[in-house]
């Protein structure tokens, strides 16, 4: 099927890992619902059992599912498969619009396949900048490269639009909407609430540390493969030697992660390595955790919904307003500093609850009709009844 077959533009909305999966099955959702749109979805599967567990939680079929995770393909060997992949696709599809999210080298790639067939590209989650291109890396570079092509850009707090600004963005492609990660993280909620079963798979380990206080933590960046890893394995081991703590781990199947994380942690009495989670299980694990220990993005985002104090382990983020505000902080992969910071939450009521009370920076949850909206704005879509 081309456009040519119909009178609706066609948006095509392509993510290919699961962090995309999450902050944009809203997005999709909310284009549907505004109506005036051939709204459809393209996934290339760079990650893929994990992503296809968002992709059913969030109700999505895609239209095009390129498939193209490999074991231990290099960066090189993706990005070229997305390309010429993606390309085949965009000659048979031929969207109006491509609708792209974040920062992942399916980002990249895609918004330059489409730009190759001068294809306007909107970008989700745009402008965010850590000021240095190897941290994240290859993150920080992915994004430049798109929000460089985008002619939308959907900021999500005014930080990122100020950025964007700085980069002479024309302040008219500027949509500040807030982030889709909250709107994710709401519907998801209620959708547990509403059907406990959806995420009961923590049952067990959340009656075999009763009484304790939960530290969840999630570890799967790039940059901190090797020494990185190490440090942060060795001070989640401290840390676990705490008769009042207990540690939840969905451990990232990466072999740059795993053997490291169950070398150091596995046996341990007041430790669950857990295997990842869908998204309602890692919805119900925020809200049980205490404290939110992390080198992920998104969960510096979802965290401050639900009052958790957010340990950073990077070195730099291109998520500022989270320090700003007082709902995270950056502890780096230093075993020391992450053993003291997560001490001092635990031991420091008034620390722990100046960090749980900080505004969340992030949205209010309706992110997603805000981009609908602006779409449908840009193609001259007028919302359908």
């Amino acid at each position: 099927m081309t456009r040519a077959d119909t009178a609706m533009p066609r948006i095509l909305v392509c993510f290919g890992t699961r962090p995309e999966a999450i902050k944009m099955f809203p997005v999709v959702h909310a284009l549907k619902a505004h109506g005036g749109m051939d709204v459809r979805v393209a996934v290339t599967a760079q990650h893929r059992e994990i992503l296809d567990q968002v992709l059913e939680i969030g109700g999505i079929v895609p239209d095009i599912d390129l498939d193209l995770m490999r074991p231990d393909q290099s960066l090189d060997e993706l990005s070229s498969r997305i390309l010429t992949s993606f390309g085949t696709a965009l000659d048979e599809w031929t969207p109006a619009r491509m609708l792209v999210h974040g920062d992942t080298l399916t980002t990249m790639m895609v918004t330059l396949g489409s730009y190759f067939r001068k294809i306007p590209v909107g970008h989700v989650e745009a402008g965010l900048r850590s000021g240095n291109i190897y941290s994240p890396w290859p993150e920080e570079v992915n994004r430049k490269v798109t929000g460089a092509v985008s002619d939308l850009h959907f900021a999500p707090t005014e930080g990122a639009a100020e950025a964007l600004r700085a980069e002479n963005v024309p302040a008219s492609a500027i949509h500040v909407t807030g982030n889709t990660v909250i709107d994710a993280l709401f519907a998801t909620r209620d959708k547990v609430a509403a059907n406990p079963a959806l995420a009961a798979g923590l049952d067990d380990v959340q009656q075999r540390f009763a009484g304790k206080r939960i530290i969840a933590l999630t570890a799967h960046r790039r940059e901190n493969f090797g020494e990185g890893m190490s440090n942060i394995a060795a001070a989640i081991s401290e840390l676990a030697q705490r008769d009042d703590v207990a540690v939840i781990f969905p451990v990232h199947p990466n072999p740059n992660v795993r053997p490291v994380m169950e070398a150091a942690l596995g046996g341990r009495d007041n430790v669950a390595l857990i295997e990842p989670l869908d998204y309602p299980h890692f919805v119900r694990l925020m809200e049980m955790a205490d404290l939110l220990l992390t080198d992920s993005g998104g969960v510096q985002e979802e965290g401050p919904s639900f009052g958790k104090p957010v340990l950073v382990m990077r070195d730099t983020t291109e998520r500022p307003e989270g320090i700003t505000a007082g709902t995270a902080r950056l502890v780096g992969t230093d075993r020391d500093l992450i053993v003291s910071e997560a001490a001092r939450l635990l031991d420091d009521r008034h620390a722990y609850d100046a960090m749980a009370r900080a505004h969340n920076p992030y949205g209010d949850g309706k992110a997603a009709n805000r981009i609908a909206e602006a779409v449908a704005a840009a193609h001259h879509v007028h919302r359908q009844s």
